[in-house]
């Protein structure tokens, strides 16, 4: 239950001031699959959403697991197959979280994400309510549990939905898909900017061998490196330098960084700090800056914080270690133990990230990190033996100004949304004229 039950008593009275229907009135209310299923993920193929992929407003905006498509067809997987107009709710461990799902192409969800399904009610108005404080608070009212804690499908009939004219949930319809056609053309800018630097690199067609054997002497191996370890000296390492070379002149990294540290443990604090960037907000690409906790600045001299213009990659774990951004936000920020910093003044440091991101920066990830057993590290040490082709900086440019075209994009797509859910508060609060000449001062 909530921990405010003043707030939960408000909530319910604002709206109730209104006509408002039960949640399971106006759609459908499930779950996804129940079944084992973590032995059929492959690298390619229909997405299987879980509850850690609900990161994103559109759920197509995830990264998730895949599964084969006889698979998807199974008879006791068709409950879960997803539509177009599905609202994605979480409901085990980081519950209220959303995903809106904006196409019919095949995908499907875990039982830890239950499946809305709307017959009486705009599904982008929807979403936008359970997104909005008046959603949120519902939804954590009613979760159980003390270690695991959950939302069952029974309490779906308690959630209470207000009712407002077909204007107004049209308009916030409107606003939404807005916001989804900025966000895939911000994707699009991000795409334009990977395809360029993989022509310049002349990697655009580059097809590696996928043989795990490699021949070597004690000299030019364990003599020369100090690793024993088979993967270090797959032949498609070589092969990717071979091709860089053809065209490029390659340098250490090291050559290029004024910093490459990783952070420490922060000291968390509860009200005042700086947000903490750890490996769930640095995706490839991007530095996430919400719901981050605070901490405060280190007390020693100097202490390592995240400035715009660094790059950020992330030094342990499976699925995570690797992936870069260039931090573009102008909030500084302090790292947590499992992100590196890197600062250069010699790239452009949107190059770098971009860079470090391709197969060029993936393959050699994959060469250095150390571990097994989920237990990987990067560390700072390696990363300076990452090799960097120094292109022209007028196409450096160019991939940082499509960069930051898409981070632009996103912003403004990001801004649609909050103003949507704003004008869904102030509907609920004062009426929907105000909730519409708050839109139009916003848009």
């Amino acid at each position: 239950m909530s921990t405010d039950p003043k707030e939960n008593l408000l909530i319910e009275d604002f709206i109730k001031k209104n006509k408002y229907s039960k949640l399971t009135d106006l759609v459908k209310v499930s779950d996804g699959n129940h079944m084992s299923i973590s032995e059929k993920f492959i690298d390619n193929g229909v997405p299987y959403y879980r509850g850690q992929d609900i990161h994103s407003f559109f759920i197509e905006g995830a990264n998730p697991n895949c599964i084969d498509t006889d698979t998807f067809n199974l008879p006791v997987m068709k409950r879960s197959h997803l539509k177009k107009g599905d609202v994605l709710l979480s409901i085990v461990g980081t519950i209220g979280k959303l995903g809106l799902v904006t196409t019919d192409n095949k995908a499907t969800c875990s039982c830890k994400l239950a499946i809305l399904r709307p017959s009486k009610i705009i599904a982008e108005f929807l979403s936008v309510f359970l997104a909005s404080k008046y959603g949120q608070n519902q939804i954590q009212k009613f979760k159980r549990g003390a270690v695991q804690m959950g939302l069952i499908l029974e309490d779906f009939d308690q959630l209470l939905i207000p009712y407002f004219d077909d204007t107004f949930q049209s308009q916030i319809e409107t606003l939404v898909k807005n916001a989804h056609s900025k966000l895939e053309q911000s994707r699009s800018s991000y795409t334009q900017a990977e395809t360029l630097l993989l022509e310049t690199l002349g990697l655009a067609d580059f097809s590696p061998s996928i043989e795990k054997v490699n021949i070597k002497s004690f000299k030019d191996s364990f003599a020369a490196t100090g690793r024993l370890d088979a993967e270090y000296y797959q032949p498609k390492f070589d092969q990717l330098e071979a091709k860089l070379t053809e065209t490029h002149t390659l340098h250490l990294l090291s050559d290029f960084l004024t910093i490459n540290q990783r952070g420490t443990q922060p000291d968390y604090a509860e009200e005042e700090g700086l947000p903490v960037i750890n490996s769930k907000h640095v995706r490839e690409g991007e530095v996430i800056l919400s719901d981050n906790r605070l901490a405060k600045i280190p007390d020693k001299e100097s202490p390592l914080l995240i400035k715009k213009g660094d790059v950020l990659i992330n030094g342990t774990g499976v699925g995570t270690i690797g992936r870069a951004a260039p931090y573009l936000h102008d909030q500084q920020a302090i790292p947590d133990n499992h992100v590196t910093v890197l600062r250069t003044d010699k790239l452009n440091p949107i190059y770098l990230a971009v860079y470090l991101n391709s197969i060029a920066g993936k393959y050699q990830v994959d060469k250095y990190f150390k571990g097994s057993s989920g237990q990987i590290e990067l560390y700072p040490t390696d990363i300076d033996k990452f090799y960097v082709p120094f292109v022209n900086e007028s196409i450096q440019t160019q991939i940082a100004a499509l960069v930051q075209e898409s981070f632009t994009l996103k912003a403004e797509s990001e801004h649609l949304l909050d103003a949507a859910k704003r004008a869904v508060e102030i509907a609920i609060e004062t009426d929907e004229q105000a909730a519409m000449a708050y839109l139009e001062s916003q848009t």
